[in-house]
């Protein structure tokens, strides 16, 4: 299962790596790859729960939604 999502409020690489490490510490996530030039993440994993992935991003102080 693939989730993509729009992230903003992104600026530098250290905000990426905060959302892919938050991204990556969901259950199922497999791999997280999140390209701030774009302002994107593409989650691969089982059973993913997109209002999850989302609150993840957004407890970090990112804005996140559905792509």
């Amino acid at each position: 299962m693939i989730v993509e999502l729009h992230v903003s409020g992104m600026t530098c690489g250290h905000c990426q790596t905060a959302v892919t490490k938050a991204l990556q510490s969901v259950s199922g996530v497999q791999s997280a790859s999140v390209d701030l030039a774009n302002g994107s993440a593409k989650i691969e994993g089982e059973n993913l729960d997109p209002s999850v992935l989302i609150s993840v991003v957004v407890d970090e102080g990112y804005g996140a939604g559905v792509a």
